[in-house]
């Protein structure tokens, strides 16, 4: 298609976004806000990207830094293995990189935790190289645009999308064309109702011409939640309680909780004093928290620890632990 890029970058000088890491040359911010970006809304984002550059602001901070305090700021974004994944790469980079980091967009991919999007991302932005970063935004803009009517869950397609953007992307701007890219599939070419009367791509795009804009991407339908039942006790003695620090392979590795009993159903003994469920990937927390006030707290397991209550906001913690003391706070 003539003139694509010209036609994107265009569209985003008129309409880019404020961000606090918008036009920032440095690769590890770059990283930083692309990682947070995978898995929040800007607007939800912004705020956790500055939290953590402040904590963290360069490479040799965060490798230097406990996981448990990396932990502890990512608190509240989710995907904790996102966070983990940061703070090993960050290491690697210190010790096989000698604290620089890596230029090439193949070195950059070795890193753990970054995948092909986020090595575009950061190799166009911080170092001009020609690699266009495709994720849901670019997908979406692109089957819409050329037509791409096969299901974009194949990766056949996705790699069909991805020579599609690799012949288009401007080699003179590549960092502006992966945001430009970023910014029309967030602002304009949405996934609902998107604006089409005021679309550069209008006279030209597929779906548009063929009535095809609510049908495209086509995507299959996503595979079914399992669902998990977690029982919470929280044991309360003399303003101390018991908590446990998650181990294993299992979601929320090396957060803390309150002592847990998983079971096949939501079926307890006891009354919940609070319930909440959080859907993961693929997976649907059904989490019910009981409260128990004794007179000496339980001979503790391996993994456990006795606290002051008050000391619990210390811990990183999984989303449903800290909606739970919200919820203790307000009553």
């Amino acid at each position: 298609m003539a003139a694509f890029a010209d036609t994107l970058i265009s569209w985003y000088e008129g309409h880019k976004r404020d961000l606090p890491w918008r036009g920032e040359p440095d690769p590890y911010k770059i990283w930083v806000s692309e990682i947070i970006l995978q898995q929040t809304r800007v607007q939800q984002g912004w705020d956790y990207y500055l939290r953590f550059i402040d904590n963290f602001p360069n490479v040799k901070a965060l490798a230097e830094a406990e996981e448990e305090r990396v932990l502890k700021v990512w608190q509240g974004l989710g995907y904790y293995s996102r966070a983990r994944n940061m703070h090993a790469a960050a290491r690697e980079i210190m010790s096989k990189h000698h604290g620089t980091f890596p230029q090439e967009y193949d070195k950059i991919l070795e890193l753990k935790g970054i995948g092909k999007y986020t090595a575009a991302a950061i190799s166009s932005i911080a170092f001009h190289l020609p690699y266009p970063a495709v994720d849901g935004n670019v997908i979406r803009i692109v089957s819409r645009i050329y037509g791409v009517c096969d299901d974009v869950m194949q990766p056949a397609v996705v790699k069909r999308i991805t020579e599609i953007c690799e012949k288009e992307i401007d080699p003179k701007q590549p960092g502006s064309f992966n945001q430009a890219a970023m910014d029309f599939g967030a602002m304009q070419c949405v996934p609902r109702n998107p604006n089409c009367d005021d679309c550069p791509f209008q006279l030209s795009c597929y779906a548009y011409k063929n009535n095809l804009v609510d049908i495209l991407p086509v995507k299959k339908k996503k595979s079914e939640l399992k669902h998990r039942y977690f029982h919470y006790t929280v044991y309360l003695s003399d303003d101390q309680t018991i908590i446990e620090k998650r181990t294993g392979s299992d979601i929320w590795r090396n957060m803390y909780q309150f002592p847990l009993l998983e079971t096949d159903s939501e079926k307890s003994t006891g009354k919940p004093v609070y319930s909440t469920r959080e859907i993961l990937s693929h997976q649907l927390i059904h989490a019910a928290f009981y409260v128990k006030n004794v007179k000496k707290l339980l001979k503790l397991a391996e993994n456990q620890l006795i606290i002051d209550f008050d000391d619990i906001e210390k811990y990183p913690m999984p989303k449903i632990m800290t909606e739970f003391l919200g919820y203790l706070a307000g009553n």
